[in-house]
């Protein structure tokens, strides 16, 4: 993480905050934040749009939440089940994703940045595909 990242201000540990995280420990899924602020209703407490993505924005920024921006602009949430870098491959059709390592992927990034002169590279990768399940479905 940058020094810049680092020294920027954490949420404090609210109601709200443990709420949204009550939310991601308790779904295996990628959620929106829309679906994490509902999450929150129905647990009948009331939490804002806005402190909902703040959270998250900073859960992601801490490296405790991924966030996967899909091929329609939606962005989803939730909790890392690895620790450290990783990418997805996600399903097109059901989104089950699965989390990867990539270390040749790793290595390109750097050398394309150390290319043009760039240094403290960062990236993201997302392979889309369709899952075992859905292209049996499909076939």
């Amino acid at each position: 993480m940058s020094s810049a990242s680092s020294s920027r201000p954490r949420t404090r540990n609210t109601w709200q905050k443990r709420a949204i995280e009550e939310i991601l420990d308790a779904s295996p899924d990628f959620l929106s934040a829309q679906q994490v602020h509902q999450a929150v209703a129905d647990t009948g407490r009331s939490v804002s749009l806005a402190t909902v993505y703040r959270v998250l924005q900073t859960q992601v920024e801490d490296g405790v939440v991924d966030i996967l921006a899909l091929e329609d602009g939606q962005t989803l949430f939730r909790k890392c089940a690895s620790t450290g870098h990783h990418h997805h491959v996600v399903c097109r059709n059901c989104r089950a994703t699965e989390e990867i390592e990539a270390p040749k992927v790793e290595r390109w990034a750097e050398h394309v940045g150390a290319d043009f002169g760039y240094t403290d590279i960062d990236h993201t990768l997302e392979i889309y595909g369709l899952c075992p399940r859905c292209a049996h479905k499909a076939s």
